[in-house]
């Protein structure tokens, strides 16, 4: 069983939790999600079956869709509603409309952010949120993201000295939606934190695509998992193709380099190309680092080879 399974993750559980449970399901070792959701979060999350967590890198998706909200009043040490609060500041005046929109209009485009303590990333070959957990604040490097979009979708509603409201955004990979909260909060002069949050798209994939754990343990009873799963072909569509005849595809079994085709003249050193051969992606390659009249496999995703 090969594939992509696009799952509707539920509150309350980790992005591990989810690939245990859908192992469980399925029977299945081979299976790896494309892109870490924080147990508070729902929404798309794509999961990986058998050959296609080989191709893990290349479904993660450069950008993403959130809705979620605001609250303004107070921060937590884990930027979202299962922190402890560490600042409060009691909002005692009224936040319009203009203005919240006047922030995010300033938020949108390239920023700067730094990640948060509870979060994965490693400094100094330890993850932030082990720090974190020891009581710990370090410094951490800021990065630049993009904000492609970021809309107001609901009215400001005010209400025991707090301020929320709902929004969406689009963003690049590697932005952190409740630091966006925070940074929101202090536009306005005031703590804050991302009470609720859902991702509706990843990429090509929506939510309206994904099916519940629930739905994925009736499927699973009746035997129909496979023709749920996006193939492989289809969640590759995006990557530049070279279609094979029998004789290269052995080559490309073997993890052969192969001459750089005409039609591929004008790909860009380090971009996939997906090898096709009678409708299947065989492996993944790029250009030769230092034989620009070669191509080098990256992937092979057939008799479980993989190539450095």
């Amino acid at each position: 069983m090969d594939g992509i399974l696009l799952l509707n993750k539920p509150k309350g559980m980790t992005s591990h939790d989810c690939v245990f449970k859908v192992r469980k399901l399925v029977k299945m070792k081979k299976v790896g999600h494309t892109g870490t959701l924080d147990p508070d979060v729902s929404g798309v999350l794509p999961i990986c079956l058998g050959r296609a967590t080989k191709i893990v890198e290349y479904v993660t998706a450069a950008n993403k869709t959130y809705e979620g909200e605001v609250k303004i009043g107070f921060s937590t040490t884990t930027e979202d509603a299962s922190g402890e609060v560490v600042e409060e500041k009691r909002v005692d005046r009224d936040i319009t409309e203009d203005e919240v929109l006047n922030v995010l209009h300033s938020l949108t485009g390239e920023i700067i952010q730094t990640p948060p303590m509870y979060s994965a990333v490693k400094v100094n070959g330890k993850r932030l949120y082990e720090y974190a957990r020891q009581g710990m604040v370090i410094e951490r490097p800021s990065r630049k993201i993009t904000i492609h979009k970021l809309e107001l979708l609901s009215d400001i509603v005010q209400t025991n000295h707090t301020v929320s409201f709902r929004f969406r955004v689009t963003c690049s990979k590697g932005t952190y939606v409740r630091t966006l909260a925070v940074q929101i909060g202090e536009k306005l002069g005031y703590p804050s934190h991302m009470s609720d949050l859902i991702r509706i798209s990843s990429g090509e994939f929506k939510l309206q695509q994904c099916m519940t754990l629930e739905e994925l343990e009736s499927i699973v009873k009746n035997g129909r998992i496979q023709e749920h799963l996006l193939s492989i072909e289809d969640a590759l569509s995006h990557l530049p193709k070279l279609i094979i005849n029998d004789k290269v595809a052995e080559k490309v079994k073997n993890g052969s380099v192969l001459p750089v085709p005409q039609e591929l003249n004008n790909i860009q050193v380090g971009e996939p190309i997906a090898t096709l051969h009678n409708g299947d992606i065989l492996a993944i390659y790029q250009m030769h680092p230092e034989k620009p009249n070669l191509i080098k496999p990256i992937k092979v995703l057939v008799n479980n080879q993989e190539l450095k």
